[in-house]
């Protein structure tokens, strides 16, 4: 009876412990074959793109290596240091591509802004010489230094005078002391031709070459496989069609014959089993959420760890022991802020990377949606001024980890308004870049068909070059092709929000363009978007920019530290922006425009030349007149449209371009 007993125990045994293998197989090789399509070659223009390449939201990013991340539009480009470069062939049998300066695709006659190409421990340049872009030099040259003299694009630097050379030319050290600053660029130059005179722009157009140092994808792919990067170990991987290696695809040994005709019976009993019980866990739960709040959340700490390494939802899985070690155990020294949904602490990973980790205060079903929403959300988006996933924490993890890159130098709120408002480093040009690529930010978002939700300074980050990565896409929607609206209870934070999205409980993309108005406006004012210490009905920034803007109170508005009143420029600027803001803060969705307007008019914006009126000529007074604009009220439908409305020379000609007609009606709200 005993042994009956004992015999009955480890056949059990045996058997939970060829389920556990049989799973263990099936994952590895479903994962593997993932892996091995998701990374088939992509094309773009001519050019086909693979290891170590990848096209940012076209291809998963284990399928090139960090650093080589492409955006594709009619050629493929890669971003250098400072400058998007366009790719014009790749030769993979010797590691080299060929690239030239975007921005002098497009120009003829003058100097591009281009910035230096920094040493990359990836990537080599082949056979170059340096061209010395030479700015901010002394109006009294030397004659030695007359031919080299250069004209910029940039409209902003019309005044700046500039030199150009080669780094052999000998007259060189003479032009580093006549100039402030100094850009290199690399070029191939042929060392046999040429008068002595630089034909530049043809050099920057023609570009150079480089070559890459990373891992050698040939034998992989002689085997069969497709290579890829695992970022947790910072090795190659070859994806087999049915399992991954590291180097390559090894062939199966024959004796698989022998083994396979054991091995299926087994397999298929076993899957058998497995269906029965899969179908049995299905009845008792409701759905996938519910199956998530399932695992059991008190498991052993040497459990927690078994996913640490895998791929979740298309990102890479941390354990929790890796989090709490890069954090310091969440030290609240550390602590980088906290909102709505969790505490964000800044940690460094065991490989170097410095990294933002969002701690979501609750496990329960409400802090699952958004944990899924968010990893669902950040894994189909590749744009530079979105912040990055990198990872996120396993689902039988006790807590929700989404791990992001980190950002270091604050957010546009303390800069306006926070801790590091008193260093004033954020100027108008580094706000008006902010108001340009968050709003470029928006608009990628809702071509994705993405409501971003929560649109605020305090989710705009910017690192070190005031360059933003708008953040926090836990309230975000996906959007439906087939609507024109979601309906869901309000939800995003006080001063923001939408009113007619609450009151008519429906989102749209303009909910984003209306809290967007809000944040144009704190950049011109420096002011939170709610401060109770503020009257009653100007307590919303929103009621106060109206009211003020159909006043043309802009001295009440605009932040005097931008010293708008001796600047033209900053008052141009400023009070066209102020204008945009109005159009986005219209009570009714239609009256807004789209995103993609809002780039384009802000582009129009930083780029429009003062065009002021000749206020000597009187016999014109109907060019006069038609300079003039009514601001109208959110109510109204005579909004004003800033392609219709001539900049405004100086502060002292508001009245002529904003005046308000005496029907206009009251912003308060």
């Amino acid at each position: 009876m005993h042994q009956n007993a004992s015999g009955m125990y480890s056949s059990v045994e045996f058997f939970n412990l060829c389920i556990f293998f049989f799973i263990l197989l099936v994952e590895k090789s479903s994962a593997a074959h993932y892996q091995y399509e998701a990374c088939v070659p992509q094309a773009c223009g001519k050019i086909s793109i693979k290891f170590p390449f990848y096209i940012g939201g076209l291809q998963e990013s284990y399928c090139g290596h960090p650093g080589f991340e492409l955006s594709c539009s009619n050629s493929p480009a890669i971003h250098l240091t400072e400058d998007d470069y366009v790719i014009d062939t790749i030769q993979y049998e010797n590691r080299t591509f060929r690239v030239h300066n975007e921005a002098v695709s497009t120009v003829r006659g003058c100097l591009p802004q281009i910035g230096n190409i920094s040493e990359d421990s990836l990537l080599g340049i082949v056979d170059t010489s340096r061209l010395h872009l030479l700015s901010n030099c002394n109006s009294k040259l030397p004659e030695v230094l007359s031919s080299y003299k250069v004209n910029y694009c940039d409209p902003s630097n019309k005044e700046d005078l500039g030199l150009v050379m080669l780094g052999e030319d000998r007259n060189l050290n003479i032009a580093l002391q006549e100039c402030n600053t100094n850009v290199l660029a690399p070029v191939e130059v042929d060392k046999n031709g040429g008068n002595g005179i630089v034909d530049y722009e043809g050099l920057l157009r023609k570009g150079f070459l480089l070559n890459w140092t990373v891992a050698d994808c040939s034998r992989c792919e002689r085997s069969g496989g497709r290579c890829g990067f695992n970022e947790t170990d910072g090795r190659m991987r070859c994806f087999c069609p049915d399992r991954p290696h590291l180097e390559s695809c090894k062939p199966r040994k024959k004796n698989l014959k022998v083994i396979l005709p054991i091995v299926l019976p087994i397999s298929a009993s076993i899957v058998i089993v497995l269906a029965l019980l899969f179908i049995r866990h299905r009845k008792n739960k409701m759905n996938f959420a519910s199956y998530f709040l399932s695992r059991n959340t008190s498991e052993p700490s040497s459990n927690l760890d078994l996913e640490g390494g895998s791929v979740y939802f298309g990102v890479p899985v941390f354990s929790y022991s890796e989090l709490e070690e890069a954090t310091n155990s969440f030290d609240a020294s550390k602590e980088l802020g906290d909102g709505g949904f969790g505490t964000v602490y800044f940690g460094k990973l065991r490989d170097g990377r410095e990294v933002a980790v969002k701690r979501l205060y609750e496990h329960n079903f409400k802090r699952m949606e958004q944990f899924m929403n968010e990893i669902q959300i950040l894994t189909r988006l590749r744009h530079r001024n979105l912040v990055t996933l990198y990872g996120c924490t396993s689902r039988r993890c006790r807590e929700l980890l989404l791990v992001y890159e980190y950002i270091p130098n604050g957010t546009v709120a303390d800069h306006l308004h926070g801790d590091r408002a008193k260093d004033k480093h954020l100027t108008w040009q580094h706000r008006m870049n902010v108001a340009i690529e968050t709003a470029d930010a928006l608009a990628y978002l809702h071509n994705s068909d993405i409501i971003h939700r929560d649109v605020k300074t305090n989710n705009i980050l910017l690192d070190h070059n005031f360059c933003v990565k708008v953040a926090d896409f836990g309230l975000s929607r996906l959007f439906p092709n087939d609507v024109s609206h979601i309906s869901t209870a309000p939800q995003g934070t006080p001063g923001y929000v939408d009113p007619e999205y609450h009151q008519c409980y429906q989102l749209t993309d303009k909910s984003d363009v209306y809290s967007f108005g809000v944040v144009l406006i704190e950049l011109i004012s420096s002011m939170p978007a709610v401060d109770i210490s503020r009257h009653r009905h100007e307590i919303n920034l929103a009621n106060l920019a109206i009211n003020r803007i159909q006043k043309c109170a802009f001295d009440e508005l605009i932040d005097p530290s931008l010293e708008y009143k001796s600047d033209t420029e900053v008052w141009r600027m400023t009070t066209s922006v102020a204008e945009l803001a109005f159009r986005c803060l219209q009570l009714e969705k239609d009256m807004r425009p789209k995103m993609e307007e809002v780039v384009e008019t802000l582009k129009e914006i930083k780029n429009c030349k003062d065009t002021s009126i000749d206020k000597t000529d009187e016999t014109d007074e109907k060019a006069v007149e038609s300079r003039k604009a009514t601001v109208a009220s959110p109510e109204s439908e005579d909004i004003v449209l800033l392609k219709n409305v001539k900049c405004p020379s100086s502060p002292n000609s508001v009245a002529d371009v904003w005046a308000s007609s005496s029907s206009t009606t009251s912003a308060s709200r």
